[in-house]
């Protein structure tokens, strides 16, 4: 049986290459074998980092710059081969194989373990996370959530002494964030193993934690409250939730209602069907409407097609059939079928924020990507500062404009691509996930935001998980619940 890992971080950080700023600094964190930590911290914060540090995957002095050390059983992070298992903050990165038992079995086979031993492990690991596909399922047909649970299949089958969680529920339905949870939970009770897991939800993990340590990012301490969470929730609650931590009890302030009924149809799909791959449909019958000064959320289980709606009613992928039609107040002039609009047709019309925000990323400073969209309709140069400097500061990335946009956090990088978006002023705005990887803050900035611009007139479709973004947004729901 595997035995669980002891952490030790002395006096700890690390910098990007390319950004001046310490992404987290002077961390000094032990971790006993076989306990449980949750890690908190407000977005930016250096949480990813420092899991990133323990798993040994940062790279050497070409990735950044790196003070302190990091060890595990008493030996250089780097160095503990199959030590430790990490799942990233986008499942979408960490999957390397065709079929889905291939992939889950990779990390056995690169530990050497026997034959004979990995397909039982495989297959009892898809069981544990609730992944039900056969073992030949292509990998390029499971949805964002279900390359989540992948991705923890690859590390529960590993067996390793120290699990590291990178907000390993973001994406998942609400019935996939309890089997996950409780998945994590079995593997913990059966082997021992040590737990560091990043969530800003912090009420899933509360029942399998027995430790909480709240981070900060940039100069030293690196840690500002460690100890139970009944401790650190209960007496210190009040003044994390003011640094933007998610505490219970402690809820973010919330917009008020629409300030009028919606407004007039711009988009409509009456028996749509869609697809990623030609001729296999994931959903189908889809009657719905997008109007003016409303803001439309999808929801449904992981695997319902809910993204492949939204990039469908984005323009970006074909309907499988069906009619989706742009009325003329939305197409002014040019063709009523969205899929035929060029790239440049679609930026005033329809803006799309992928689940991954890595993937439509342009430009090499954080400036720079909000520019590309003003850029492209030939923007006079003090109108697009105007609005970039305002899209900046709106979204709290204004001290990050010189960076970087793939050293930024995943709630930063989430942001960004939101306000990228927003930089063209599309009358229609397709958001898959927007409060993805935010603290409580940026979390209710954004929807703040969002509800400003559906009073405003614009039409918005949130595909999302967050059943408490979609009460706080006043949102009419669509549930899709995919094919049978």
């Amino acid at each position: 049986m595997t035995q669980p890992a002891a952490v030790e971080v002395r006096s700890w950080g690390w910098r990007h290459a390319s950004r001046r700023a310490w992404a987290v600094r002077g961390v000094d964190l032990t971790i006993a074998p076989g306990e449980r930590v949750l890690l908190l911290g407000a977005s930016g914060a250096g949480k990813s980092t420092l899991l990133h540090g323990l798993a040994g995957v940062l790279g050497g002095a070409d990735e950044g710059e790196s003070e302190g050390t990091i060890l595990l059983d008493g030996d250089a992070a780097a160095a503990g081969r199959g030590r430790a298992g990490l799942v990233l903050q986008d499942p979408d990165s960490q999957v390397i194989l065709a079929r889905v038992g291939d992939d889950v079995a990779f990390g056995c086979e690169n530990l050497g373990v026997p034959r004979d031993e990995i397909w039982p492990r495989v297959d009892a690991a898809l069981v544990d996370v609730g992944l039900d596909v056969p073992r030949h399922w292509p990998t390029k047909e499971l949805s964002g959530g279900q390359k989540q649970r992948l991705a923890l299949a690859g590390v529960v089958a590993m067996q390793p002494g120290l699990v590291l969680l990178d907000e390993p529920t973001a994406n998942l339905d609400p019935d996939g964030v309890v089997e996950v949870r409780d998945a994590v939970a079995r593997l913990l009770d059966g082997h021992g193993t040590t737990l560091v897991v990043v969530e800003h939800r912090v009420d899933v993990w509360l029942p399998v934690v027995d430790r909480v340590v709240v981070l900060v990012g940039g100069g030293s301490p690196g840690v500002i409250a460690d100890g139970r969470p009944a401790e650190i929730l209960g007496v210190h609650g009040e003044q994390l939730a003011r640094a933007g931590i998610w505490v219970p009890g402690h809820p973010p302030r919330e917009p008020g209602a629409p300030a009028s009924a919606p407004g007039e149809l711009l988009l409509s799909a009456r028996d749509l069907a869609v697809q990623r791959v030609a001729g296999h449909p994931i959903a189908d019958g889809i009657d719905l409407d997008v109007r003016a000064g409303e803001i439309l959320a999808v929801t449904g289980p992981n695997g319902a097609g809910k993204s492949t709606l939204g990039l469908t009613l984005a323009g970006l992928l074909p309907p499988a059939s069906g009619e989706l039609r742009a009325q003329p107040t939305l197409a002014n002039g040019i063709g009523a079928r969205p899929i035929d609009w060029s790239s440049r047709e679609l930026l005033t019309r329809i803006g799309t924020v992928f689940q991954e925000p890595e993937h439509q990323f342009l430009s090499r400073t954080v400036r720079a990507e909000l520019e590309v969209g003003p850029r492209a309709l030939g923007m006079p140069a003090e109108v697009m500062d105007r609005i970039v400097n305002d899209l900046l500061r709106r979204m709290r990335l204004d001290h990050l404009a010189a960076a970087n946009p793939y050293t930024l956090s995943g709630g930063e990088q989430r942001r960004l691509t939101v306000a990228s978006m927003l930089a063209t002023a599309p009358r229609v705005l397709i958001l898959d996930e927007p409060t993805f990887g935010q603290d409580s803050t940026t979390w209710a900035s954004l929807v703040a935001l969002l509800s400003e611009l559906r009073d405003g007139g614009s039409a918005i479709v949130v595909v999302t998980h967050d059943l408490d973004a979609v009460r706080a947004l006043h949102a009419r729901e669509f549930r899709l619940r995919g094919r049978p």
